[in-house]
């Protein structure tokens, strides 16, 4: 798949936002952190997307009740959904000068045996480097699935099925989806997060 950046202007990728605030000091010491003896934009990516992946928890694999959005927050509480996981992903990446953007995939999902359309968050990355976007899934791993940092042969946590109706969304988009930010800035738990899903955000992105 091709990949469209919304902005041909890499520094709207690098802009902090009341989501994505790297002016926060715990994320620019972890960023800092990370990043310290990294030479080129290839090992400081790496190194944090590792960092994000594997030790800020997934909210549903953790079964953590609590619904977490700012990158400041899902820092602190160590733990968020995946589109949660990629504001955090963004704001370190953004903060050490790595442009970022947040792409999203609409996946078949069942709920009480009822088929629905689950939209999943991750990000893009430039590296300057080697004058490449690349889609990064932090996800978090678990049995079934293993994403991983690579810059030659994309390996994020679900591969659509087309036979299923599976989307990849082409777009990077400079900012999260505001009608996804609302449903984590609003939603009092994560049960009523998961019914807000399937009534509503199933249906953003509709025209691909």
């Amino acid at each position: 798949m091709e990949l469209i950046p919304e902005s041909a202007d890499l520094k709207e990728y690098l802009k902090p936002t009341n989501v994505i605030d790297y002016d926060n000091y715990a994320i620019k010491n972890v960023a800092d952190s990370l990043a310290y003896g990294k030479l080129t934009d290839i090992e400081i990516a790496k190194e944090i997307y590792e960092f994000v992946r594997d030790n800020i928890s997934n909210s549903g694999d953790i079964n953590a009740n609590e619904v977490t959005c700012t990158a400041s927050e899902v820092l602190t509480k160590n733990h968020g959904i995946c589109c949660a996981k990629s504001h955090l992903l963004a704001a370190l990446l953004r903060y050490k000068g790595i442009p970022t953007g947040f792409c999203y995939q609409k996946l078949y999902s069942v709920d009480n045996k009822i088929p629905y359309i689950a939209i999943h968050g991750l990000n893009a990355i430039y590296l300057s480097s080697i004058n490449k976007w690349i889609r990064l899934d932090a996800r978090g791993n678990k049995e079934g699935i293993n994403a991983e940092f690579s810059i030659s042969n994309e390996k994020i946590a679900w591969p659509i099925k087309k036979e299923l109706g599976e989307k990849d969304i082409p777009i990077i988009y400079v900012k999260p989806n505001a009608q996804i930010v609302s449903a984590l800035t609003s939603c009092t738990d994560r049960d009523h997060l998961h019914l807000l899903w399937k009534a509503e955000i199933q249906h953003i992105f509709n025209k691909y």
